[in-house]
């Protein structure tokens, strides 16, 4: 027989990025401990369409913990209490029968929110389109072999290039930092040959872009890298530093 558990929801809701918010009470019953979570708020929004009630707003996308959409705060944690995962990878079994669940959009100023659980995160887009790229021609796709590069630093790289730019990272942070962010997309290109040509451009601009959007900074404290659903690590952090004084001092 299927298991299942009674739970009672408190859920932001803000009908606009200038409207004031607040917290609605929502009670379901007989929620299967295998649905994900994002099915059971697909639930409880069937149930307010039935009574005729607006449901509730949400970013979501592939539900494969690839695209990093599904930004929500649940019970105090950036994607949930489950460690490694997104928001779409947590399944209901993780909560006891009769648990209240608070859920709220991310809390940064760089996240402004849009409706209900919906926040824009076109910030970090923003920082990307700042420096995060490769604007020279590297030609087409070159023999595996063909550009050594210490397996290290190819696994450092690839580790780097893991962040899916949720926004978790910002949420988790006293000071709403989004270094980690920048620190992966900035460490992953500085790693690799195609990303030494715009290296110092990169983390400069990357660097400014933040700080103009919002963002605070960083203070070393590890939320970001114990909430971060691809468990990207800080030292990242420690070489975006590196390499922006090295940038600095260069000039």
């Amino acid at each position: 027989m299927e298991k299942t558990i009674n739970i009672t929801l408190k859920v932001w809701r803000q009908a606009g990025p200038k409207a004031p918010g607040r917290f609605e009470t929502y009670k379901l019953d007989n929620i299967s401990v295998d649905a994900s979570f994002l099915e059971m708020i697909d639930i409880l929004n069937e149930k307010l369409v039935g009574e005729h009630n607006e449901p509730i707003a949400f970013d979501h996308d592939c539900r494969e913990g690839i695209c990093g959409m599904c930004s929500l705060y649940i019970n105090g944690h950036p994607h949930g209490p489950d460690t490694e995962i997104t928001t779409c990878q947590l399944h209901m079994r993780k909560f006891s029968d009769g648990e209240t669940i608070t859920i709220e959009p991310w809390r940064s100023a760089g996240f402004p929110v849009i409706k209900d659980l919906m926040v824009d995160r076109g910030a970090y887009d923003k920082i990307i389109q700042a420096g995060g790229f490769i604007s020279i021609n590297t030609g087409g796709v070159p023999d595996g072999n063909a550009l050594p590069i210490p397996k290290p630093h190819a696994d450092e790289a690839m580790d780097a290039a893991a962040c899916i730019g949720c926004g978790a990272c910002a949420a988790a942070c006293k000071n709403g930092s989004a270094m980690l962010f920048v620190a992966a997309k900035v460490s992953q290109l500085a790693l690799l040959p195609q990303g030494q040509i715009e290296r110092k451009a990169r983390a400069k601009a990357m660097i400014a872009k933040m700080e103009e959007l919002g963002f605070g900074n960083c203070t070393n404290t590890g939320a970001c890298e114990a909430e971060c659903p691809k468990a990207v690590s800080i030292s990242h952090i420690a070489r975006l530093n590196r390499e922006f004084l090295s940038a600095k001092f260069a000039d």
